[in-house]
């Protein structure tokens, strides 16, 4: 048998190489963030898979047993328009800091286009935009900062939160707190027995109902997969708390011009024409319970303040 040429490596020579260059890329991911503090990051170092499953998500998430209970100027808005100096204490929270709270939400926000340009829109509110993904979440909060250091003054009424919208959100608002809620291009999930997940259901639209403000909130919902509109249109409409907004009225708002064009799939339809260049939306005003029990609503069908829910109604089967 031929001798095999040439010079081996000992096995221990090679395991030692290989544990050195691993402890030098440990150390240098440590020591080196792909995004500095105050720098613009760059998208490709923080895409994610498009889409999770909420229902399954396991990850465990901050949150506090009460609204009262969470200081949003101490990570996200720490030099919020509206917050002055003052050194008085109030239950353990600055006193003008414990008035400070999102009350514009968007919802599942990607890579946040739509949450920093209603910043600019809306600059008597407070904007949170919420995402599950943590290394989306990361990109927006360093292009908030970015922004935030390159436009001194600016973006600070806009932040990012991490968490899953829902399961959490009546944790961090009170009752009556929202005066707009934004839903953009969520995940159709098409499959029948996944339509659980979809972000608008009957039992999360009374979520919402009771997070937004009478007569004021708004309710937006855009999509590209004309199936899901079809749903969005048809929980709404049946929900005695919410009633269509004309076309003349979302003609008027601003935001609706702002999510067709500031979000990442509004981009790409326009873009590439994803699913025949067409965009869905519909608007929904928050209406007073009193004067839901009392008026005929169209659309509203059998479905009512008292029924809501009684059996055959929303899925709930009559055994």
């Amino acid at each position: 048998m031929p001798k095999n040429k040439g010079k081996k490596r000992a096995h221990n020579e090679s395991d030692a190489a290989a544990n050195k260059q691993e402890a030098t890329t440990t150390s240098s991911a440590e020591a080196a963030p792909i995004t500095a503090e105050g720098e613009m990051p760059q998208k490709k170092f923080y895409r994610s898979r498009a889409h999770c499953n909420p229902l399954s998500f396991n990850e465990a998430f901050d949150y506090p047993t009460r609204p009262d209970l969470f200081d949003w100027t101490e990570d996200h808005y720490p030099e919020h328009p509206t917050l002055a100096q003052d050194d008085t204490e109030m239950s353990g929270f600055n006193s003008q800091s414990a008035a400070i709270r999102p009350d514009v939400l968007d919802v599942g926000c990607g890579f946040g286009g739509l949450t920093m340009a209603l910043s600019h829109v809306l600059p008597n509110n407070t904007i949170l935009g919420l995402e599950i993904r943590a290394k989306v979440t990361e990109y927006v909060r360093l292009r908030i900062v970015a922004q935030r250091k390159e436009h001194p003054g600016q973006y600070q009424n806009c932040s990012v939160m991490r968490t899953n919208a829902m399961k959490y959100l009546p944790n961090f608002f009170p009752k009556a707190a929202l005066e707009k809620l934004f839903f953009c291009f969520p995940d159709p999930h098409f499959k029948r027995k996944n339509h659980p997940r979809r972000i608008v259901s009957e039992r999360l639209l009374s979520e919402y109902a009771f997070l937004l403000k009478p007569e004021v909130g708004r309710l937006y919902c855009i999509t590209d997969v004309k199936d899901l509109h079809d749903w969005h249109v048809e929980k709404c409409d049946a929900h005695p708390l919410f009633e269509r907004l004309t076309e003349e009225e979302m003609e008027a708002d601003p935001c609706v011009t702002l999510m067709k064009t500031e979000t990442e799939e509004g981009k790409k339809v326009k873009r590439e024409g994803r699913f025949g260049h067409d965009m869905y939306y519909q608007v929904y005003k928050r209406v007073d319970e009193t004067l839901a029990t009392s008026k005929e609503k169209v659309g509203l069908g059998s479905v009512t303040a008292a029924n809501f829910f009684g059996e055959g109604e929303f899925g709930v089967e009559v055994q």
